[in-house]
């Protein structure tokens, strides 16, 4: 697999929530509309885009699953970022969220517990 697309509305402010609550790098800015990210040997794009926001984790096309070493550390970073929870995937070790554009994301516990 090469790099991960995400369709947003608008790519340049999009990239905040990335950098600020994920930990992603700025690589580049490419044509004022796509927006390189990093981390560790993850490599993102954010491109222009209508994302579908379904209002739940389970109706999604796609989810994103960022593991932790401690949830309760995690989730404590996540709200000190303003990101607010969703509920879960059907367990408290499997908390959901979304970015501002609707693409969802599930924090656990570590791979061991996914």
């Amino acid at each position: 697999m090469g790099h991960t697309e995400i369709f947003v509305k608008n790519p340049l402010s999009a990239k905040d929530f990335y950098i600020n609550a994920l930990g992603f790098e700025l690589e580049v800015i490419q044509h004022e509309k796509f927006v390189w990210l990093h981390k560790d040997n993850k490599v993102i794009l954010l491109r222009p885009g209508n994302p579908v926001n379904p209002l739940k984790y389970q109706d999604a096309n796609v989810g994103f699953v960022i593991y932790t070493d401690n949830l309760e550390e995690a989730k404590k970073h996540f709200l000190s970022k303003g990101v607010s929870f969703k509920g879960t995937d059907g367990s408290e070790n499997c908390l959901t969220l979304t970015d501002d554009d609707g693409n969802w994301f599930q924090l656990v516990e570590n791979e061991a517990e996914h």
